[in-house]
């Protein structure tokens, strides 16, 4: 009986150390990724300037994790988000391009494409969805089935090429333009202006691009649903226990549909941010893999791959870690091409974790 109180002693030390880890092991890890980053790129990295660089190139992929986590606290997963990144864009600025051909005005075209863009977003989700809803199909292959077809239509609509926006600048101004943290307080000896605020090295203001400030809403939105909102306590009880949810009297199908698409119109928003920011299309290139990085970020934030227990706030932390990482290894000169494994093998550190503090 003493040797039995005695293991139970010593494995509450463990246990506790399993537990911290699970919830809040995505912060030390980024603590320790911040050291080893301002470490090897001096006090700079930790400048306003440079993480708002980081937030801004991985501002798509965010919104994707967002949507990401509702998908696999609920206990499934989405391999198309990618492929409905692409698709949705094409169809988008073809939809606007086809508008400016027939005469629209400029902001008419636009705003045509920016609805299309988001349109075709939701409908993928939607037909991702249904099928896994209503065809009773696993989440893994009618979603493997939509990474392979969704692309597929959007390298047929643009023949395997790009596809370039017919508006020479106000499409472009979503990805590209934002509120500046700084303002002209005067001018120089040379007659350049000053400006005081929040500037670059050049003296330049710095700009909260409009795709930073809709991923900061989107994630803080996204996390009051789901620790807060009836959708959302739905969303981790369809995780948690399927069953138990039906009991309970929750449409189990009706969360499920929902949650796939939401994903489906963030994709589509993400897919119209990539596109004005490039200002065009590449079919064979825009959201390529797009889907391993956000279920990286979601796994890295805490999420657990079996459903039931997600955090917004933990993904996006998830995000910044994976930004670091391969901020890191483009500075230690590693190959692009092997950039991917590291991304894999912290997906499956992220799971050991995670199945460590439930054991």
């Amino acid at each position: 009986m003493s040797g039995t109180n005695q293991d139970a002693k010593s494995q509450r030390p463990r246990a506790g150390a399993q537990v911290f880890l699970q919830q809040w092991g995505v912060l030390v890890a980024f603590g320790l990724l911040l050291a080893i980053s301002t470490w090897r790129e001096g006090f700079d990295f930790l400048s306003f300037e440079n993480f708002r660089t980081i937030l801004n190139s991985n501002a798509a992929v965010g919104i994707l994790a967002v949507g990401m986590t509702f998908v696999i606290v609920s206990a499934g997963i989405d391999l198309s988000v990618g492929s409905m990144v692409v698709l949705a864009a094409a169809i988008g600025v073809t939809t606007m391009n086809w508008a400016a051909e027939r005469e629209w005005s400029e902001e008419g075209s636009v705003a045509l494409g920016v609805c299309a863009t988001l349109v075709t977003g939701l409908a993928a989700g939607i037909v991702n969805g249904a099928l896994i809803v209503f065809g009773r199909i696993a989440p893994f292959i009618a979603t493997l089935g939509g990474l392979a077809a969704f692309r597929s239509v959007a390298l047929a609509i643009a023949e395997a090429g790009e596809i370039r926006s017919s508006s020479s600048t106000l499409f472009a101004k979503f990805g590209r333009s934002g509120v500046p943290l700084a303002w002209e307080s005067g001018v120089n000896e040379s007659g350049s202006p000053v400006f005081t605020g929040l500037t670059n090295a050049a003296g330049k203001p710095l700009t909260l691009t409009y795709g930073m400030i809709a991923f900061v809403v989107i994630a803080i939105v996204a996390q009051w649903f789901l620790s807060r909102s009836r959708f959302g306590r739905h969303v981790v009880a369809v995780g948690a226990n399927e069953t138990a949810a039906r009991y309970a009297g929750i449409g189990v199908d009706w969360v499920r549909f929902r949650v796939y698409a939401i994903m489906g119109l963030l994709a589509g928003f993400a897919g119209l941010l990539l596109s004005s920011r490039m200002n065009s299309v590449s079919t064979s290139g825009l959201g390529l893999g797009a889907e391993l990085d956000a279920i990286a970020a979601v796994v890295i934030g805490g999420t657990s791959l079996r459903g039931g227990f997600g955090r917004v706030w933990g993904t996006v932390i998830g995000v910044l870690i994976l930004a670091m990482i391969t901020n890191i290894l483009t500075i230690s000169q590693v190959s692009p091409y092997w950039q991917g494994a590291v991304k894999g093998g912290v997906i499956v550190l992220a799971v050991l974790v995670q199945r460590g503090a439930r054991d």
